[in-house]
């Protein structure tokens, strides 16, 4: 429409989808009416955000109203209006909104800035170098963030922000194309890898490891050195396709930076030493990460962890009080408020869907299915960690998909005779790198697409790539390293 946010030919189409769902098509054996429609406003919603019918914080209110009055989810009033905003309780969804207001002190103190013209003065000498600055960076942090959404969209994207930014590619110019858009892939393609490798990672891996040694009776135990071990030869592979793949993909205008060092060191003289805001800032991410890293549990016990999204609104206030950010700041973060929305609505949708049912019939189905194609253990496998995997495009939640689907795949791939160990590490893998696909796939993901680097179009279709080389690489090199290490 015309003068408006509104694009009437994609939103008739997502309109179109839900009421065929809906109306036109019975629920399956098995599963609920409730659970079907839900199905049907999700889809609906999930192709309205593709087409951009309209801005996605608005199709957002669409789906919670739609929630809200439809009473799919409960029959009372008052209850569907509770579950429609209960993804606003997530506090995951706050982690990543204040970690988003938390950024905007680099840009307000110039930390940002010298933060970027410091990684250039070692890296600069070429854009794809510091595509691999940014990886190695995540890979050092890894093993002692166990929340992907802290480290890769909390310490690593400002800086990714910063380094873009000193280049003069910033998505309100127009100029996102010259190294911000090559960069803000390679920062996000590279969180799932990292999450893939360590248990302490991401929060869902230890769930994993309870999910295989229960299916085993405790036969298969996995340790965190196992763990790291069998993820560290294809996880390094995957790290350094990564910036080549992207680079091919969507290579920058800005290739060559042969000045960049030179440019960097003389901007970090003529900023002078670290101002006030700029030494509260460094304080506030180093009391971050070290909390993130929980490093006061692994020190003095389990009685002194502390919540990720706790220690996010510990480090907003600690700026607040310093003055380093103003209230009119937070307010005026549109970005941030815009992803709680958003976020919040795709996070209550996907979890009702689970809560309804409709993720355990599809599990069953599948394993049904698969068995009965009688094939040998290789092909089943393969078959049930790619559904396993691309079924991540329904959930805006690893621990979500996992807590829904890991165990009764794996259950079934040991039915179909899969060695316990070689399965247990291929879905644990997916169970990261499936993150790769969308913009809602992790917390991680609204944070650098909602830096606005990245079109949906290119995000999805780098997502797609990104996911068959990983998968590659973690079923040949990682089943090869496996077999030599005697893991199966």
């Amino acid at each position: 429409m015309k003068g408006t946010e509104i694009k009437v030919v994609p939103g008739l189409f997502a309109i179109a989808i839900i009421l065929f769902l809906w109306f036109a098509i019975a629920p399956p054996q098995g599963v609920s009416a409730n659970a079907w429609h839900l199905l049907a406003l999700f889809v609906g919603t999930v192709v309205a955000i593709i087409g951009k019918a309209m801005p996605i914080g608005a199709i957002a209110i669409l789906a919670i109203t739609s929630v809200a009055l439809t009473g799919v989810t409960n029959d009372s009033p008052s209850g569907a209006i509770k579950d429609a905003l209960s993804g606003f309780s997530n506090s995951l969804i706050w982690l990543i909104g204040i970690a988003i207001i938390i950024s905007r002190g680099l840009a307000k103190t110039g930390l940002g800035n010298r933060i970027g013209y410091y990684f250039i003065s070692l890296f600069g000498r070429k854009t794809i170098g510091i595509g691999y600055a940014l990886a190695l960076s995540e890979l050092v942090i890894a093993p002692v963030t166990p929340s992907n959404t802290a480290r890769g969209g909390g310490i690593i994207h400002p800086i990714m922000k910063s380094i873009a930014t000193s280049f003069g590619s910033t998505p309100e110019a127009g100029t996102s194309r010259k190294i911000g858009h090559y960069l803000a892939l390679v920062n996000y393609h590279i969180n799932p890898i990292t999450s893939a490798m360590f248990i302490t990672a991401t929060a869902p891996n230890p769930l994993i490891v309870k999910f295989i040694a229960d299916a085993t009776g405790a036969n298969i135990s996995i340790t965190w050195s196992t763990w790291a071990l069998a993820a560290l030869l294809p996880g390094l592979v995957c790290i350094a396709l990564v910036p080549l793949v992207v680079y091919a993909i969507y290579p920058p205008e800005i290739k060559s930076t042969p000045d960049a060092r030179t440019y960097a060191k003389a901007k970090l003289t003529e900023m002078g030493p670290m101002s006030y805001g700029e030494k509260v800032m460094i304080s506030v991410f180093a009391l971050l990460l070290l909390l993130w890293a929980s490093v006061p549990a692994m020190i003095f016990g389990d009685a002194y962890a502390v919540n990720t999204t706790a220690v996010a609104f510990l480090g907003l206030s600690i700026l607040l009080v310093s003055g380093v950010l103003s209230w009119q700041d937070v307010l005026t973060e549109k970005s941030a408020w815009d992803t709680v929305v958003w976020f919040s609505a795709l996070v209550m949708m996907a979890t009702f869907l689970n809560k309804l049912g409709l993720v355990a019939w599809f599990s069953g189905v599948v394993e049904n299915n698969i068995a009965q194609l009688g094939l040998d253990w290789t092909l089943s496998a393969i078959i049930l960690v790619a559904v396993y995997f691309y079924a991540h495009y329904f959930f805006a939640s690893t621990t979500a998909h996992i807590t829904a689907m890991f165990a009764a795949f794996y259950a079934a791939g040991l039915a179909l005779g899969a060695p316990p160990l070689y399965l247990g590490l291929l879905l644990a893998g997916a169970s990261s790198l499936m993150m790769s696909l969308t913009h809602y796939a992790t917390g991680t993901s609204p944070i650098i697409f909602g830096s606005g680097y990245v079109s949906m179009e290119n995000w999805w279709l780098m997502g797609f790539i990104m996911s068959v080389v990983n998968l590659a690489v973690w079923g040949i090199v990682g089943g090869l390293w496996w077999k030599l290490l005697g893991y199966w």
